[in-house]
């Protein structure tokens, strides 16, 4: 199967072009839409984003990951094999979370360029053709030369920042919940949270936090935004007090 993840949000004009060249170079893919509202423009949200919802996946996913402000620069497209998984992207630090958590990883460049590239949308023209022939399992050669690594690399520690705010207001962070003990408080600009198990723990309209579905440490209010609550955004601090 072929994974989107991308800035590229579900109701501009992007993804559909982006689907026609997949099934145009793999018309049997199964093509799924993990997530077009990636935080615009910031790329270390997106990977420990991405580094978190990819573990449902089964090995073999390939993974077309796109948040990619640099596009048309310098910096490099790369193909990212790690524990069985692939990932097609920028060379930004998007895919170097994933990688770097990784028991087994290899790193290529992509050398093959389309007759048509467009400066500004490589996630149709360049990485979509390269995960689909990922995906049926023949890719040409010399489309891809291996390297020895990433040349942005981010690390696998986590990110003490509000990585994603969902339509209810949840404010999720980079912080993997395993990582902090239950007894901690969190502080987010003004707010001070305590834990609570699940949402009905807490009284209405009361912010709390806990662990989300994804394993990552989640900002929330009972019946309530909490973005909206404590004015809490993408990118703000999270600081975790005692235990």
């Amino acid at each position: 199967m072929i994974v989107l993840f991308t800035d590229f949000g579900a109701d501009d004009l992007y993804v559909g072009q982006v689907k026609a060249v997949l099934l145009q170079h793999f018309p049997a893919a199964t093509v799924i839409d993990l997530l077009h509202s990636a935080p615009n423009f910031r790329v270390e949200a997106g990977a420990h984003l991405l580094a978190a919802l990819q573990e449902s996946f089964p090995r073999g996913s390939v993974f077309l990951s796109v948040v990619d402000p640099g596009v048309g620069s310098a910096r490099d497209a790369v193909v990212v094999q790690a524990d069985n998984k692939w990932y097609v992207g920028p060379d930004n630090g998007l895919l170097s979370v994933v990688a770097a958590r990784a028991g087994a990883r290899r790193t290529w460049r992509i050398s093959w360029r389309p007759e048509r590239l467009s400066a500004s949308f490589h996630g149709r023209d360049l990485f979509a053709p390269v995960a689909a022939w990922i995906a049926r399992g023949s890719v040409p050669p010399q489309t891809v030369e291996e390297i020895a690594d990433l040349q942005v690399r981010l690390g696998s520690g986590d990110l003490a920042q509000v990585i994603y705010v969902d339509h209810y207001g949840n404010a999720v962070t980079g912080l993997r919940a395993a990582n902090v003990p239950r007894g901690a408080t969190l502080s987010a600009r003004s707010a001070r949270l305590v834990h609570a198990k699940v949402f009905a723990d807490v009284p209405t309209g009361s912010g709390f936090w806990y662990e989300n579905s994804s394993g990552l440490v989640e900002l929330a209010a009972n019946g309530a935004s909490a973005a909206l609550l404590l004015g809490i955004k993408v990118g703000d601090a999270v600081t975790v007090e005692g235990s």
